[in-house]
Parts: C-alpha cells; structure tokens; sequence
C-alpha cells in the first residue's frame, strides 16, 4: 500500500484524526527523505511518552508489518565468514531503518540530568547523535516539555529535520518544528491513545517506501 491509502485507512479508523491528515502527510515525507539520504531518527519524550520513543525504535528497527529479508550480497559475506552460524544469521536477521530513543539510555542521562541538568538530557544527546540528514522527532502531549524544545532547539542548530508530535494547540515546541502534528485533545492520556496509532501509521508508510 502507498502512503496516501495507509491514511486514508488511519482516518476510517480514526476519524478524529482526520484534521491532522496533512501534517502526517509531511511528516511521513520528511521521514522518508532522511532514510533516503542515510540519516536515522532520533526520537524523545517523558513518562508515557518516552514509552512511546522505545516503542518507535522497535517497529523501525526489525520488521513491523512487511518482511525484512537481508539483502543477498550481505548474507553471503555472513556465510562466507561462518558457513554454519552465517547461514542461521542470514536466515534470522532483518533489515532495518536506523532508529535511537534518547530516553533508552539510563547511566547517559542521570549522568547529564546530574551534572548539567534535567532539561538538558535530550539536547546532549542530539549533540552527540545529530547530524543534518538525520530527524528529530519530540513527542510531549502538551508541547511544552522543557527538555523536548531544548532538543528540538539544537537538532535545528545543527540541521536537523524536527517532527513535533503533541497535543491540539502544539505548545512552544511547535515554532521550532518543520511539522508538527497537532492530535486533537488537550487531556494527556487522550492525547496518548491518539499518538500510538499516528506513529504505527508513520513507520507503516516508512517500512511499506523501502521493503
């Protein structure tokens, strides 16, 4: 299926969420070009949300909806290392569309929230990570969690692509976004129930583009 039908379905689903067609739209656009170009995404959020960053990170990074197979010049040099494990390898193994929640890493950002301080866990991290084929994407149901726009703030710094996904007004993190997809609520476990499937649709349209 093509990006259009897979939203057209979410929005049979999810009438609700028909208002933010086109800003998944874009956002799906964007994500699509960074993988195109070699980049990765880099994704954060607090509580439900950070959640939600790992969740992201394991629909990306094996199979999700679509088989995955590895391509066959790399399952040769498998088994051309270990005729018996390169077989197992090539057999198991999937491809996959590079992807880090910054929220995953737990000594990195005590570490940080210790020494610099809370608001600053995500920002390092993209610092670190970032590089402008990449994309950034912030997920606070309000908009404006500190630690997200601080992230959002320096990924543009370093030319990075921005994807904000949070409640209905965008909060502050929307002016620094190159889309925001605004979910139509403004209560927090609302909000939530809204995003899952907009990311699932996300990384449907992204794994249906290159597998």
């Amino acid at each position: 299926m093509d990006k259009r039908e897979l939203i057209t379905k979410l929005v049979e689903r999810y009438p609700v969420l028909k208002i933010c067609q086109k800003d998944i739209e874009k956002a799906a656009d964007l994500l699509v070009k960074s993988y195109e170009n070699k980049g990765k995404l880099l994704i954060c959020g607090n509580g439900g949300s950070s959640s939600d960053s790992d969740h992201i990170v394991g629909e990306l990074m094996k199979s999700f909806s679509k088989k995955r197979p590895l391509e066959n010049n790399f399952s040769e040099k498998l088994k051309a290392i270990s005729a018996e494990r390169g077989m197992n390898l090539s057999q198991k193994l999937e491809r996959a569309l590079p992807a880090i929640s910054l929220s995953a890493h737990s000594a990195l950002t005590s570490a940080v929230s210790n020494d610099i301080g809370g608001d600053f866990i995500f920002a390092q991290q993209v610092v670190g990570y970032g590089n402008k084929e990449d994309v950034l994407l912030g997920i606070t149901t309000s908009g404006n969690s500190k630690n997200i726009i601080d992230a959002a703030i320096t990924a543009k710094a370093k030319g990075l692509t921005v994807i904000g996904l949070t409640g209905e007004t965008g909060g502050d993190l929307k002016q620094y976004c190159d889309v925001t997809i605004c979910v139509p609520s403004k209560i927090t476990p609302v909000v939530q129930e809204y995003h899952l499937p907009v990311y699932h649709i996300l990384c449907q349209i992204i794994e249906h583009k290159f597998f």
